[in-house]
């Protein structure tokens, strides 16, 4: 029975993060296409992109590792979806008491996955563009970590459903002064997590031609889009349920989901490419002394 039970937090995990993540991919496009007075594409379009990547021809690389090149975006798929289900398990269906810190280790997978496609595909940009995937998961995971620490402090618990509850008798934590920095700084990174401008130097379609992705085709490359769209679904709700008090009431959840991807989306929309110099700098200096100022305002008890 035990075993029934995780496969079907599994499957509904999977199947529930990937129809929002991929209808949250269409609002960034409709919302980046209205930013440049463009119409957009209707809300079936990356449906029918993924569909019809899954039917192309998968051409690997003739100097590639076969096995980590197509293992990559199978893993990615498999670590996110799990972290969706860690999430619903929490929050959901006879809680189950999960340790953030398994959730902090599942978000790392994506970009670590990413990394082993562009290395081990053989193309110069692709390596160029894992060499850069790898500096830049160093730079954002040390003041997202510290950011999460905040809740953590404030709640005298590590466990994402104790958390909540926390939230839910003594108010959202983006109410208190530290849990506002530590939200900034969390979407902050998050933001590189999920590879958007300005922290898309790995991909950097201007310089190195889509970078890690550049050899990619067909299903392998329709995997690596469901993975993005996953993640973004499950990192924002992880926000909501960890800043913002969770989804206890539909609509306000939902209001809350989508301000979040709205809030990303103009970030992206608004900011040139940074270099990657220019990102340890700005993550490893101001993210993270935010972070620390956030943490010593949670001690404070503000």
């Amino acid at each position: 029975m035990e075993i029934l039970r995780i496969f079907s937090l599994f499957v509904m995990g999977f199947i529930s993060f990937s129809i929002i993540g991929i209808m949250s991919g269409w609002l960034d496009r409709k919302i980046t296409a209205r930013l440049q007075w463009r119409v957009g594409p209707p809300w079936w379009q990356n449906f029918a992109d993924f569909i019809k990547l899954t039917g192309k021809e998968t051409v690997i690389p003739e100097g590639a590792n076969q096995f980590l090149f197509l293992l990559a975006p199978v893993v990615g798929v498999f670590a996110v979806t799990v972290t969706g289900a860690i999430l619903l398990s929490s929050v959901f269906f006879n809680p189950i008491r999960w340790d953030l810190f398994i959730f902090i280790y599942l978000l790392m997978i994506p970009s670590v996955v990413i990394f082993l496609a562009g290395s081990s595909s053989g193309n110069v940009l692709a390596s160029i563009g894992a060499g850069r995937e790898l500096r830049l998961l160093l730079s954002y995971e040390l003041p997202f970590i510290i950011a999460l620490l905040v809740p953590v402090i404030k709640s005298g618990s590590a466990q994402i459903q104790q958390i909540l509850v926390y939230q839910l008798e003594n108010g959202a934590n983006i109410g208190y002064v530290s849990g506002t920095i530590a939200f900034i700084v969390a979407l902050l990174a998050f933001q590189g997590k999920l590879g958007y401008v300005p922290f898309d130097v790995s991909e950097a379609e201007t310089e190195i031609a889509a970078g890690t992705f550049i050899e990619y085709s067909g299903f392998p490359l329709a995997l690596f889009k469901l993975m993005r769209w996953i993640l973004l679904s499950v990192g924002i709700s992880f926000l909501v349920i960890y800043f913002m008090a969770g989804f206890r009431n539909a609509v306000a959840g939902a209001l809350k989901y989508v301000g979040i991807l709205i809030l990303i989306v103009l970030i992206k929309n608004t900011n040139p490419r940074l270099r990657t110099d220019q990102i340890l700098k700005f993550s490893w200096g101001w993210l993270t002394m935010f972070g620390f100022v956030a943490v010593i305002f949670a001690l404070m008890g503000y």
